[in-house]
């Protein structure tokens, strides 16, 4: 295995040391330098060109958001892990920060002891760092496509004439493929949208906020007992599993649970594709986009076996090429789309369909 390289961007020399430690512990990784400000560190990364930069957002000079939106000008490819702090306005920055592009966050240990400080950013660490080279193997190994592919489905598998939901799951890179896909809904959509994105608590909102800001529907953060409309976008609550429950004829409403993870996530996409299959009889069209793991594959199986349809995303485009390759493998798509073509192929089957 190659060796990974890493810079490791803050202000604080003794978080600098800290991520530096942990980051030698990894295996195959080495840190090439470290930065204390966003301009050494933009210097240092057109230098070293490391695989991977870690990021602190509050800086002096020029902050981890000047230096993001640099690199994105320059096309440079190394991954950025954003390193936040637990707030109210980190989580806002953080979210801002993934719409831009940047792989993913790990939120800075607050524990007194320094040996699980150390032991939660090496875990955290290693996973999003394996994410890195899954994708990055698949980037080498991959025929990407351009246009959308059908795949042939059962010839005897129920179909249903109308949907009635979208459901969207996604987790690393999820937020930047939602700013791709959820903006360009049409502005009259005649379904509710749910969107389960692997986030913590304290996240959700904001990439709810930033989503309504730039969508002409309206979009929320999920809460407990809220009616599902047509033309409303729903976030899952990081923290909490998202079930639908049918209330009524024509009422559907949210309820947030604190059921077991799944696939190590809650909210999980394959618990409130469970649900939504049962809410709305199937008629479901559902959307997986970019993320690591499998979460969402037994879901798609469950809504294709009532009659909905899937869309996965294809490789190109996508940060971690997991979860929609975990449905595809599966035979669960009935469709590969291309991510800049993902709502217009939502706005078709679903539109059409309604009129």
């Amino acid at each position: 295995m190659t060796v990974f390289k890493v810079l490791v961007v803050d202000d604080s020399a003794l978080f600098r040391t800290l991520l530096s430690n942990v980051l030698r512990g990894v295996p195959n990784c080495e840190v090439v330098g470290t930065a204390s400000t966003g301009q050494a560190a933009l210097e240092k990364i057109i230098e070293l060109q490391p695989d991977l930069v870690t990021l602190d957002m509050e800086m002096p000079e020029m902050d981890g958001m000047a230096v993001l939106q640099e690199l994105k000008r320059r096309r440079i490819r190394s991954k950025v892990i954003i390193v936040s702090r637990f707030t109210s306005a980190g989580a806002q920055i953080t979210t801002d920060a993934l719409l831009q592009g940047a792989f993913d966050f790990i939120l800075k240990p607050s524990s007194k002891d320094p040996s699980a400080n150390r032991a939660e950013l090496q875990e955290a660490l290693s996973e999003k760092i394996a994410g890195i080279r899954e994708n990055t193997v698949n980037d080498a190994g991959s025929v990407l496509s351009s246009t959308p592919v059908p795949v042939k489905s059962e010839p005897k598998r129920r179909r249903t004439t109308k949907f009635e939901a979208v459901i969207i799951g996604c987790s690393t890179g999820g937020p930047d493929a939602l700013g791709q896909v959820v903006p360009y809904l049409d502005p009259d959509f005649p379904v509710p949208v749910v969107i389960v994105q692997h986030m913590p608590e304290g996240f959700t909102g904001s990439l709810a906020r930033r989503l309504d800001e730039a969508s002409e529907i309206s979009v929320v953060e999920a809460s407990d007992g809220l009616v599902l409309k047509k033309g409303l976008a729903v976030v899952a609550r990081g923290g909490r599993h998202l079930k639908l429950e049918r209330k009524g004829i024509n009422q559907v409403v949210l309820r947030l649970t604190e059921d077991a993870h799944e696939h190590n996530c809650r909210p999980a996409v394959d618990y409130t594709l469970r649900s939504a299959v049962e809410a709305f009889d199937g008629q479901v069209l559902t959307v997986i986009l970019t993320g690591m793991g499998r979460d969402g594959t037994e879901g798609a199986r469950l809504v294709r076996d009532q009659g909905g349809e899937v869309i996965a995303q294809d490789a190109d485009g996508c940060v971690v090429f997991g979860m929609p390759k975990a449905v595809i493998n599966a035979g669960q798509a009935d469709s590969v789309v291309p991510l800049p073509q993902i709502a217009a192929s939502i706005n078709s089957i679903v539109c059409k369909t309604k009129r």
